[in-house]
């Protein structure tokens, strides 16, 4: 079966939070059971700027996984989004509600959209209206710390990582191939 040859009945919305690791590799991996399936995928990402492991599955799995990055790579903490990161996140979020509405893309995955909401590149209300107005086989995840619980309410399905212990404590760096 070729990508975009099957589509969901009905698209649900997903939500991937908490301070755990595994949230955007939980979505990847429901991108990966999609593409699998013939679906396409469009994983938006705001806050991630640097070439990782899933860029590079991208390429191999293409047209069916599209990866975008829309931001400046740049997390944003302790200040205010500069005029540059703003034009960006406008200019990113004009081509996920492109993605949406067109309906070729089955699921759409926004990657850090809680992080975006909360330093005011994306407006909440953004979000709940591109929610409430997809096509209704458009299934989308949203990723992130700290997920706003207005996208909490509108999530079908909510799940929350939790961090037990992380290697990061005992001073391991990220790791090619595991963390990006």
């Amino acid at each position: 079966m070729a990508s975009g040859d099957y589509h969901l009945d009905f698209g649900l919305v997903q939500v991937y939070t908490g301070n755990g690791k595994g949230k955007t590799t939980a979505a990847l991996g429901q991108a990966l059971r999609a593409v699998g399936r013939g679906l396409k995928v469009y994983m938006a990402q705001f806050i991630k700027g640097q070439e990782s492991g899933e860029h590079l599955a991208a390429q191999r799995l293409a047209p069916g996984l599209t990866i975008s990055q829309l931001g400046s790579g740049e997390f944003i903490i302790n200040r205010e989004p500069t005029r540059e990161e703003l034009a960006l996140a406008e200019a990113g979020w004009s081509e996920i509600s492109q993605v949406v509405q067109g309906g070729s893309y089955d699921l759409v995955i926004l990657d850090e959209i809680s992080h975006a909401v909360k330093v005011g590149l994306i407006q909440i209300d953004q979000v709940l209206a591109l929610i409430s107005k997809r096509p209704n086989h458009v299934e989308i995840i949203l990723t992130g710390r700290d997920m706003p619980a207005e996208l909490i309410a509108a999530a079908n399905l909510v799940t929350e990582m939790r961090c037990v212990r992380h290697p990061y404590d005992r001073g391991v760096k990220v790791r090619k191939g595991i963390e990006y």
